[in-house]
């Protein structure tokens, strides 16, 4: 069976045209075989032509030997086996070579011809050879018997290995097509597979980037404010104790707003974790000891309610905003909001987008215009929502710089976050030295 592909090199492991090893020893064998049956017969062949009987011998094994090319030149095989029909010599070379012919890619028409050559001239003769030994005494059967012989014999000797050849050919063309069409979905899955880890790197890539960026927001403005407040408080400490007693509560409350937002995100990254093992179950108390707790208890002021588990799935909203600007405004910035349209609800993402925008906005305030007349507009329209951060000139005697550290991503985590939604995101300097931020969301967008 012949390969194709990459692996027909490979599987040639015979010498010359042979494939295999095997394949060179079955032809030379079948050659011997041939030689041998011609050459006997080329004995009778010398003693009709009346030729030596050597010579007789040497054509036969010759022209047997000839069947060792069948794999190479399988037509010269045949047209030899015709050639000697008429010495009464060849008939296993005819067959094998008959089959072999039908089992080769030539075409039909080229096997069609020679097969149809084969069996004429192995009719004809056996007519000849017939008449011939009716003539001679040596057959005697019925005159009407012999074309009945001749058509049987030829059909016999040529239509078998035809027809077995068209079938082994017809077979092998189909598994090499199969192997063909197996190598190809093989190397499809290869590249599928290459291609799924392309992916999946690609994924990876932009889950660390949506992670980092949702830290960002969540980290930055309550830092930064924190930041701002416990200045705040270093300058106020001593000369007005009040005022410092509520910039370190403004900077707790930034702390623990901080941590739970924290703890929301590590919870939703470690929502697919397997749960912790419960804890050990406690040691029995003596109730004169429980008693004397809870006395202790009653005694002290009323703790703050433990907090229940994070809700893992609602992110801040717009009308969380006006707590947002009240925040900036306690750090001492001065910050005007204005709305229009008429307030509605609008899905989960297009909310928590606009509220990081503004809140990244107001961020960057504190970090570099610091004192900075800060406006804060946001519009609700017929389909979309509008939302415009713009601040002046920081004041000459604050400094624009509150010394905040800065990644330089809040711009493109914005626009990121934006146009995920299919929004338009524009930020940059103002005419009159401020800094303005812009975004328009679509209100249909995340439904």
């Amino acid at each position: 069976m012949t390969t194709t592909g990459d692996s027909d090199t490979a599987a040639r492991t015979g010498p010359w045209w042979w494939e295999r090893r095997r394949s060179a020893v079955l032809d030379v064998g079948l050659a011997l075989a041939s030689a041998a049956e011609c050459g006997a017969e080329g004995v009778e062949f010398a003693d009709d032509a009346g030729i030596p009987a050597a010579v007789g011998v040497a054509f036969g094994v010759l022209a047997g030997s000839a069947l060792v090319l069948r794999r190479r030149w399988p037509i010269a095989v045949v047209l030899i086996s015709v050639a000697i029909t008429p010495a009464r010599m060849g008939v296993l070379m005819a067959i094998v070579g008959l089959y072999t012919l039908a089992a080769s890619e030539l075409p039909r028409r080229i096997i069609g011809a020679l097969a149809g050559m084969s069996l004429a001239g192995t009719l004809i003769v056996t007519l000849v050879r017939a008449n011939q030994d009716m003539a001679n005494g040596d057959l005697t059967i019925g005159e009407g018997f012999i074309p009945f012989i001749a058509i049987t014999t030829s059909l016999g000797v040529t239509a078998p290995p035809v027809l077995l050849g068209l079938y082994v050919g017809q077979r092998r063309r189909l598994m090499e097509s199969l192997r063909e069409r197996a190598d190809s979905l093989e190397r499809e899955l290869q590249l599928l597979a290459e291609r799924a880890e392309e992916r999946a790197e690609w994924a990876r890539g932009e889950e660390r980037t949506r992670i980092a960026r949702d830290m960002h927001d969540v980290v930055a403005h309550r830092v930064s404010l924190m930041v701002v407040h416990a200045a705040a408080l270093q300058a106020v400490a001593r000369k007005d104790p009040e005022k410092a007693v509520k910039n370190a509560a403004l900077v707790g409350d930034m702390g623990r707003q901080a941590l739970t937002e924290l703890r929301q995100m590590l919870g939703v990254l470690r929502a697919d974790e397997a749960p912790p093992k419960p804890a050990p179950a406690p040691a029995p108390v003596p109730l004169a000891a429980v008693g004397e707790a809870a006395d202790r208890a009653a005694s002290r002021a009323e703790p703050a309610a433990e907090p229940g588990p994070p809700d893992l799935t609602d992110g801040p909203c717009l009308a969380e905003l006006d707590e947002l600007v009240d925040q900036s405004r306690a750090a001492g910035m001065a910050v005007d909001l204005s709305v229009e349209g008429e307030t509605r609800a609008y899905a989960a993402d297009v909310e928590e987008t606009a509220y990081r925008v503004v809140q990244e906005a107001l961020t960057n305030v504190h970090k570099h215009a610091a004192g900075a007349k800060t406006y804060v507009r946001l519009a609700h329209r017929a389909a979309e929502i509008a939302m415009q951060v713009e601040n002046g000139p920081p004041p000459e005697a604050g400094g624009a710089d509150a010394g905040l550290p800065s990644g330089g991503n809040g711009l493109v985590g914005m626009k990121e976050r934006v146009t995920a939604l299919g929004g338009v995101f524009v930020s940059g300097p103002t005419d009159a030295g401020g800094f303005r931020v812009s975004a328009v969301l679509p209100a249909a967008a995340g439904q």
